[in-house]
């Protein structure tokens, strides 16, 4: 991805349905077409926060594992706010 990231955000160690709330709360306060990569992991959450922002309209730029890690593992998600 050569587009910039404008914001960080790990909830690696929340749980659902925190990590979607904090994920909202992060989206909420960037600009239109800034993009935030977000860090997160477990089964949940990697089913729930991609769909729950794109629900709300926000375009997801890519999700991938990070190096090493499995299907549940710490992925990293990249969403621009529509």
């Amino acid at each position: 991805m050569t587009e910039k990231i404008n914001y960080y955000l790990d909830i690696t160690g929340d749980v659902c349905p925190m990590t979607f709330v904090r994920a909202k709360l992060q989206v909420e306060r960037m600009a239109h077409g800034e993009i935030l990569e977000l860090r997160l992991k477990g089964k949940e959450p990697l089913g729930n926060v991609p769909r729950s922002v794109a629900e709300l309209g926000h375009e997801i730029l890519g999700l991938h594992a990070e190096d090493g890690e499995d299907a549940e593992g710490v992925h990293r998600l990249i969403i621009r706010k529509k």
